[in-house]
């Protein structure tokens, strides 16, 4: 006897659809598993029989084989169980599921055959929508995330037994929704069905959202800065003594970038599902991310990584900000691996297995003393700074030149005096940055449709020559600048980019000799500091 339904795994962020074949012929009882299963695929046999056993079925004594196909990929997960059992059951002749072939059955099974959630399912069904498969049974727990893909019809059932009662019913029966479900009726036929919303507008629980740049006091020239990097998504380094508001500045940002759009939110809801982060909202992520890991993180909590690599920070920051607060203290390792996925806007994981690639397309928000003592360059009558020209070299000499060289704008954060602080008159807020950082990404939406680039900082190649023409007089500076700074071919390139967003923000189609002044000013590291 033969059957075959289908079911899904992970492969890095995205779902692929694997054919669960099921044969059960004479012989010594027993069941096997090929098709590259891994240890929990494997394990699932034993979760299988005590879930058919106590849900009422019988457990066929004859050998049983499953086959997961294609067999040349890797299985890994629990998320199989279901359609295991599912297979076994159908393939006895137990259960009757008519309509099979257009279902994805996805989810892992108790003991006493309850399923359990299972993570990356908004992932799983995007696969099953994109193969052409319109139906879904899966975990109660998670029928309001699949359900966030429109045009599929989700089917939640909470144990084994309801998918044999389901089967007697028929596959157009409704399913009731259940007490904790957090769902309406949820029908599994293609009549009458009233298919899952499309993307509603969610939230990401994010305290840097509600801040307000009001509250940041002084600091003109650094916000002017945020604005720009907030415009064309483009790296920012901060650069002052502590207590300046390094850490305020960056902590605002994703307050003043625009909401994701569709396909963004899909594809960061999908990192956060895949990195069981997603949590409880069960809504498209439309906010941002802002992720702050601590400098004692990682390369594989940074990158992403482990055995069945997972994304990192970088990826849970992907199309948000990645703030690294005191980033000399880093560790060197750490740091270096942010060169690629800076220059990609993707990180490549190799494993003996499989390689794995994760979007990484994130704004790098970073901040740093002049010193270990932080008040280099500023001392004052009663507060000198304390170290050797040798410690403040060594000090700075912990971020590499590449990595610096692809921070598009180092900015110095000075300290304020009193006359700052109790300055009274209406600051800078986060409300008039929205909405000429909004206004400058429109202008980059028109100018680029039709392409994959999305802001300024992805510019590159014939788009960067494109674009970024110059006038006379700005190239003259500019070649002066490159001359006399000596700078390398990136940093050139970077500082035409910061431009183009420069003259966005002043609803400029063509790049003045201002802009690139101005642009050149935020390459403060290009500099000779004396020492």
């Amino acid at each position: 006897m033969y059957g075959k339904v289908t079911g899904a795994c992970l492969h890095g962020i995205d779902g692929i659809c694997i054919e669960v074949e099921t044969d059960i012929a004479n012989g010594l009882p027993q069941i096997n598993v090929v098709g590259l299963p891994d240890t929990a695929v494997r394990e699932s046999i034993d979760r299988v029989r005590s879930a058919i056993k106590n849900c009422g079925f019988q457990f066929p004594l004859e050998r049983i084989t499953v086959n997961l196909a294609p067999a040349d990929l890797r299985k890994e997960g629990a998320s199989f169980d279901l359609a295991i059992a599912a297979g076994i059951l159908l393939t006895s002749g137990q259960i009757g599921l008519p309509g099979i072939g257009d279902c994805l059955l996805v989810g892992e099974l108790a003991l006493d055959g309850g399923l359990r959630p299972v993570p990356g399912v908004l992932s799983l069904v995007d696969a099953a929508r994109r193969r052409g498969i319109r139906r879904v049974v899966l975990p109660l727990s998670n029928v309001d995330e699949a359900r966030l893909i429109s045009g599929t019809e989700v089917l939640g059932i909470s144990s084994l037994s309801e998918l044999g009662s389901t089967g007697k019913r028929g596959m157009t029966a409704d399913c009731a929704s259940r007490p904790g479900s957090g769902s309406a009726s949820v029908s599994f036929s293609c009549e009458g069905s009233h298919p899952p919303p499309g993307i509603p507008d969610g939230i990401h629980d994010t305290a840097a959202a509600a801040d307000d740049y009001a509250d940041v006091i002084g600091q003109h020239h650094a916000k002017r800065a945020v604005m720009i990097a907030a415009a064309g998504m483009h790296n920012l380094l901060f650069i002052g003594p502590p207590g300046t508001g390094k850490t305020m500045l960056a902590r605002r940002i994703p307050g003043i970038l625009p909401p994701l759009s569709d396909e963004e939110a899909l594809e960061v809801t999908k990192i956060y599902s895949v990195s069981g982060k997603l949590g409880a909202i069960n809504r498209f992520m439309r906010q941002r991310p802002y992720r702050s890991p601590h400098h004692t993180v990682s390369a594989a909590g940074l990158i992403g990584g482990g055995s069945v690599p997972k994304p990192g920070e970088i990826s849970l920051a992907h199309q948000g900000v990645l703030f690294l607060d005191e980033l000399p203290e880093f560790s060197r390792s750490v740091l270096e691996v942010l060169r690629q996925p800076l220059e990609d806007r993707k990180v490549t994981i190799g494993r003996a297995r499989a390689s794995f690639t994760f979007p990484s397309g994130f704004l790098l928000a970073a901040s740093m003393n002049p010193c270990p003592c932080g008040f280099y360059g500023t001392e004052t009558a009663e507060q000198s700074c304390i170290c050797s020209p040798l410690k403040v070299r060594q000090y700075r000499a912990r971020i590499s030149g590449p990595l610096l060289d692809r921070i598009d704008l180092h900015v110095e954060v000075p300290r304020l005096d009193y006359t700052a602080m109790t300055d009274k008159r209406p600051s800078l807020s986060s409300d008039d940055m929205r909405r000429q950082v909004f206004a400058a990404h429109r202008r980059q939406t028109r100018r680029y449709d039709g392409s994959s680039i999305r802001c300024n900082a992805e510019l590159g190649g014939k788009w960067l020559r494109k674009y970024c023409t110059l006038p006379p007089e700005a190239e003259d500076l500019l070649r002066h600048t490159f001359d006399r700074l000596h700078l390398s071919a990136r940093a050139h390139d970077r500082i035409l980019k910061i431009a183009r967003t420069i003259a966005d923000l002043e609803e400029s189609d063509v790049i003045a000799y201002g802009h690139i002044a101005e642009a050149i000013q935020y390459r403060n590291l290009d500099k000779s500091y004396p020492l």
